[in-house]
């Protein structure tokens, strides 16, 4: 099974699907729709089985387009939305309205785009992240190292929760690996699992991208294959618009590029580790 755990999907559509910022500072919007019929093209084309949609920072926090999409590809698709963590009064029941009304698993939260608070582990979150758990939600962090405390605190707070760090936690090349210790330090949790992704954005070489993979060995060595898992970003032609690889180059990377990894390796992370926290079959 070949699972893409990170693709971004949204539609133009006011007022059914709304489009505008979620965080502080966030300014950038869509010119164009981005669709979940592009994606099942994409991966039909390239042997994706299973997408894990994951709501934009532009479409507001209304997961309607991607509940909508899980609904009419509920093989292909598996959704990931955001909520509100600044919304504390609220944001605990619309957490449990999106995964049972509306079919959602799990939700993604932007630690970085709250540079001046600890936005994730206030008191006043206590009573969502207690319906995640309940609900045995799926949670991702876009996070980079000086954030990585918050999804520590968390992963300790409810162990069982299943914890995924996007992008592999934006090592920079220009600062080396040691201000990057904080992402790698996380692996002493074992409910909380890494992203491979946005490697080519990272990097300032040509494909393989070779001066990246002293950090995906370090990912692979520090939370085992087990623990890692494959993911890209858009679907269609807006892979390339974007300045991603084209979904046949993703998988060519971690088939061929990543030359250091054993076949087994390859599974685990193309697919077997997300069948694994997704439940998928």
């Amino acid at each position: 099974m070949i699972v893409d755990t990170h693709v971004h999907v949204w539609e133009i559509d006011p007022p059914r699907y709304p489009v505008g910022p979620t965080a502080p500072n966030f300014t950038s919007l869509p010119d164009v729709p981005a669709t979940a019929d592009e994606l099942i093209a994409d991966m039909d084309a390239n042997g994706v089985d299973v997408t894990v949609l994951v709501q934009t920072s532009w479409s507001t926090w209304d997961n309607g387009y991607i509940a909508d999409s899980v609904t009419r590809f509920p093989q292909r698709f598996v959704g990931h939305g955001m909520v509100d963590p600044q919304d504390e009064a609220n944001n605990a029941e619309t957490a449990r309205h999106w995964i049972e009304d509306r079919g959602l698993v799990g939700f993604r939260f932007h630690p970085m785009y709250y540079k001046d608070e600890k936005v994730l582990t206030g008191d006043g979150n206590r009573a969502m992240w207690d319906v995640l758990a309940e609900l045995q939600a799926v949670v991702q962090f876009h996070t980079s190292p000086p954030f990585a405390d918050q999804i520590g605190e968390i992963a300790t707070r409810h162990p069982q929760m299943k914890l995924l760090i996007d992008h592999m936690g934006y090592p920079h090349l220009d600062e080396g690996p040691e201000p990057w210790q904080p992402i790698l330090d996380l692996a002493r949790h074992d409910n909380v699992h890494v992203k491979i992704s946005d490697v080519k954005g990272r990097s300032k070489q040509e494909f393989p991208f070779a001066d990246m993979h002293g950090f995906v060995r370090a990912l692979v060595d520090g939370f085992g294959a087990e623990r890692c898992l494959w993911g890209t970003g858009y679907p269609g032609y807006h892979r390339t618009k974007h300045n991603w690889l084209s979904l046949a180059d993703e998988l060519r990377l971690v088939r061929e590029g990543f030359d250091f990894l054993s076949d087994s390796q390859r599974d685990r992370i193309l697919g077997g580790t997300a069948a694994e926290v997704w439940g998928l079959a």
